[in-house]
């Protein structure tokens, strides 16, 4: 690599993780300086890329952890998160304030995750800490927080991209219409006469099956509208089979 000094190190970085660099330096190959007190996770860190989306590191072909102090004329390997990424317990989720569709559908799914349209980002690396959940977001500024246990960038713009990532990545067991989609709860069949008083007079003649939310109450059917949610499942399960 031209340019390199004596006093410098090398980072190749993978193409997998390069969107996270300034679109000025976005490229494989970046160069360094070690200062004798940085770590090789700082320096990643320090060219944009939050250490929640990096996994194996070498440095001349050994492996090292993020501690590791690289040296002058040393050349590191930045390596993406393998997927699907290997967690000590099924994954469960905790969404900032801008995944709020997402976090539907992974509810729709049977997949535990816990979302609020109103909780500030200390008070989200608390739940997800006490709860054991990953923090998903697409700010990396949140990610670089170094009280949070786990997080993960959340690629994709439109809803069907961002599920598709994160299936991909985390592989969450799939149990549909076992939650509640408004507030995560558990759902438990009910007869149709104990929800009678809470439906309309159309869905009453129309339907005997019904669900109910275990903590919230909410009441489920599968009504006309559950075939575009049929869909988002049957994609799903495409996508992970």
């Amino acid at each position: 690599m031209d340019g390199v000094t004596e006093r410098e190190a090398r980072l190749r970085i993978d193409s997998e993780l390069t969107m996270f660099l300034p679109a000025s330096r976005r490229r494989e190959w970046q160069q360094v300086r070690p200062d004798g007190t940085s770590t090789l996770g700082h320096h990643v860190e320090s060219l944009g890329v939050p250490l929640t989306e990096v996994g194996p590191m070498t440095v001349e072909g050994r492996g090292v952890e993020p501690s590791y102090l690289l040296g002058p004329g040393e050349t590191a390997h930045v390596h993406p998160v393998p997927r699907p990424q290997a967690l000590p317990r099924e994954p469960r989720f905790l969404l900032d304030v801008h995944l709020g569709t997402l976090a539907r559908r992974l509810r729709l799914l049977g997949v535990d995750t816990a979302y609020h349209n109103d909780m500030d980002d200390p008070s989200l690396v608390v739940q997800a800490n006490e709860e054991s959940r990953v923090l998903l977001t697409q700010d990396r500024g949140l990610l670089r927080r170094r009280a949070l246990w786990l997080g993960a960038y959340v690629r994709g713009h439109r809803p069907e991209d961002q599920l598709r990532d994160l299936l991909d990545r985390f592989a969450p067991p799939l149990r549909p219409w076992t939650r509640c989609t408004a507030c995560n709860g558990e759902l438990v069949q009910v007869a149709k006469q104990d929800v009678e008083p809470m439906l309309e007079p159309g869905t009453r003649r129309s339907y005997d099956a019904y669900g109910r939310c275990a903590s919230c109450g909410q009441v489920y059917w599968h009504g006309a509208h559950s075939r575009h949610l049929e869909e988002i499942i049957e994609a799903a399960r495409a996508w992970t089979s």
